[in-house]
């Protein structure tokens, strides 16, 4: 079984995590419900699916799981463009963001390789 605490990934994921919080703090109040929840509950299931592929007993299922978290992380990419097109989060406050999700989504292809080799 391995410490999820001690990927990097998972470490990475987190602070995305962390930062995806304090930005949505920015979105109008209207899309609390909305986007503001949609985009948090995507970037949370990144680190949590990760965490729980990191307890499974095989590869095989661990890689299953950072796929789930590539994909949640795809929908996050999405609602950080589409927070960019209703203008209300500046290019220069979402740049960041999707440039860590790139590296993120890099680094997750990466790992996952590098474990379901034989």
């Amino acid at each position: 079984m391995r410490d999820f605490r001690k990927l990097q990934i998972w470490e990475r994921a987190h602070n995305l995590v962390l930062k995806i919080y304090e930005i949505t703090k920015l979105l109008p109040k209207e899309e609390l419900y909305g986007l503001t929840s949609q985009i948090r509950r995507a970037a949370v299931s990144v680190p949590t699916n990760i965490s729980e592929g990191a307890g499974k007993d095989s590869s095989k299922d661990f890689v299953r799981y950072l796929n789930i978290a590539l994909g949640s992380l795809s929908e996050v990419q999405y609602l950080l463009f589409l927070i960019k097109e209703l203008n209300y989060i500046s290019d220069n406050q979402i740049s960041p963001f999707e440039v860590e999700a790139n590296e993120l989504k890099m680094m997750i292809y990466s790992y996952s390789s590098k474990i379901s080799a034989p």
